[in-house]
C-alpha cells in the first residue's frame, strides 16, 4: 500500500481524502491546525508549518509521493525529496513556476499561450511610472490568495492601491467570459479533460460565486479552450491535475488568466455531477491507475457557501434544512468551527437536464443557506 502525503489539510485536502477511501492508500496530512477540515479523515496527521522546510522534509521522506491542496509550500524541501526518489504531484519545477506570479507569465509568454500583456513591477515606485499602461489589474507576486494580492487600477487615482513588492501589472481585458478548463496528464503524457465551466465571481470579494457547466460557449471557442488549456498542461512536463482559468474577450478571443497545480474550487461539482470527480481523478494520477471518466451526468451549478458579513466565531447553518429538501442538491460542509465574512465554509452542488431550473434553485440555495455566528 502507498504512502501519500498531502501538504495542508483545508477543505481540498478533505475532499481528497474522501476520494481516498476508494482506493488502496495510507494517507498522511501536514498542517499546522489539529482541527483544521481534513485532520480526522487521514490515517496519520502531523503538526507541522508546510513552509518550512524542515517540516516538509521530515514529512515527506518516509513516504512514496506527495501532493498539495495549495501553492504557498515550501518547494525546496521537495526539490530535496524528488531526488531522493520521492514523487511530487506536481514536480516542484512546476510549483515554483506557478506560485510566482511574475515566472507563470513568463511561462505563458515563452511558450506562445495566449496571455494578457504585462509587465514586471519591483516597487511602487515603479508602477507610479505606469500610467500610461492603465486600466490594469497589479497581481502580487507571491503569497496571494483567494482574492487577496489582487487590485484593479483604473486610473492614476488608484495607483496608491498597488503593492510595494514584486508584481505583475496586467493590462485590463474587457471580459465576456470567465472559464475553467480541469485538466488531468499521467505520467505517460495521457490527458483527460472536464468539460470548461463558467465562472460567476463575487466582485466585491473577488472570489467565485457560482459557476455552471457545462459553459455556455461555441463549438469554435471551446476548440480553443481545450487546445490552450492542453499546451499549459504539457509543457509543465508533470503528472497531476490542473485548473487553467480562461478569459474570454468581447471578440472571442481565449486568454489565459492563471493556472492552479491542484485539485480546485472549480472542480468541486465534479464530485456529483461527473462520473470521475477531480478528486478521484487526481488518485488515479497518483496511483498509475487508468485516468477516469471525465463525462459529466448531468449539467450543473456549484454555489460556494461563504461567511456571512458581519458574522465572526463559531458557525451555525441557516436555512440548512430547506436547501437539504431540494431535488438533486448536494450540500458540502467543510468543518470549519470558526466562520468569518468571506470564509469558504461550504458548497452545494445542484444537477439538472433544464438551465433554467439549475438557476432557479441556484438563487433559492444563495438566498437561504447563510454561515452565521
Amino acid at each position: 500500500m502507498l504512502k501519500i502525503g498531502i501538504l495542508g489539510g483545508g477543505q481540498l485536502g478533505r475532499m481528497l481524502l474522501q476520494a481516498a477511501a476508494n482506493y488502496p492508500v495510507e494517507t498522511f496530512v501536514l498542517e499546522n491546525d489539529p482541527e483544521c477540515p481534513a485532520a480526522h479523515l487521514c490515517h496519520h496527521f502531523t503538526k507541522g508549518d508546510i513552509k518550512n522546510f524542515d517540516d516538509v522534509y521530515r514529512f515527506g521522506k518516509d513516504l512514496d509521493a506527495i501532493t498539495i491542496e495549495i501553492e504557498n509550500v515550501n518547494v525546496e524541501a521537495l526539490e530535496k525529496l524528488e531526488t531522493e526518489g520521492k514523487k511530487i504531484f506536481p514536480r516542484p519545477a512546476v510549483l515554483k513556476t506557478i506560485k510566482n506570479k511574475i515566472l507563470q507569465k513568463e511561462y505563458y509568454r515563452s511558450h506562445d499561450i495566449p496571455t494578457s500583456t504585462f509587465l514586471v513591477t519591483n516597487n511602487i515606485n515603479e508602477l507610479k511610472q505606469q500610467e500610461d499602461f492603465l486600466p490594469a489589474v497589479h497581481k502580487l507576486g507571491e503569497g496571494g490568495y483567494d482574492g487577496r494580492g489582487v487590485q484593479v487600477l483604473k486610473s492614476k487615482a488608484d495607483l496608491d492601491k498597488g503593492f510595494d513588492k514584486p508584481s505583475v501589472l496586467e493590462r485590463f481585458i474587457p471580459i465576456h467570459k470567465e472559464i475553467a478548463q480541469m485538466v488531468a496528464i499521467n505520467a505517460k503524457g495521457e490527458t483527460a479533460l472536464y468539460p470548461p465551466v463558467e465562472m460567476v465571481f463575487d466582485q466585491r470579494l473577488n472570489l467565485l460565486d457560482f459557476q455552471v457547466c457545462p459553459a455556455d460557449i461555441e463549438t469554435k471557442t471551446l476548440w480553443k479552450v481545450e487546445a490552450i488549456a492542453l499546451s499549459v498542461v504539457r509543457n509543465f512536463k508533470s503528472p497531476g491535475i490542473f485548473a487553467v482559468e480562461m478569459l474570454i474577450d468581447r471578440n472571442g478571443d481565449v486568454l489565459v488568466n492563471e493556472t492552479a497545480p491542484r485539485v480546485h474550487n472549480s472542480g468541486h461539482h465534479t464530485i456529483e455531477a461527473h462520473y470521475s470527480s477531480q478528486f478521484d481523478m487526481l488518485w488515479r494520477v497518483m496511483l498509475n491507475y487508468p485516468l477516469g471518466n471525465t463525462s459529466l451526468i448531468l449539467p450543473s451549478i456549484m454555489v460556494n457557501l461563504i461567511g456571512a458579513d458581519g458574522c465572526t466565531g463559531d458557525v451555525k447553518y441557516e436555512g440548512l434544512d430547506e436547501v437539504l429538501k431540494i431535488e438533486n442538491a448536494f450540500v458540502h460542509l467543510y468543518g470549519k468551527k470558526q466562520t468569518k465574512p468571506g470564509r469558504k465554509m461550504g458548497h452545494v452542488t445542484i444537477m439538472s437536464r433544464e438551465k433554467q431550473d439549475l438557476t432557479y434553485k441556484a438563487n433559492i440555495v444563495k438566498h437561504t443557506l447563510k454561515a452565521k455566528a
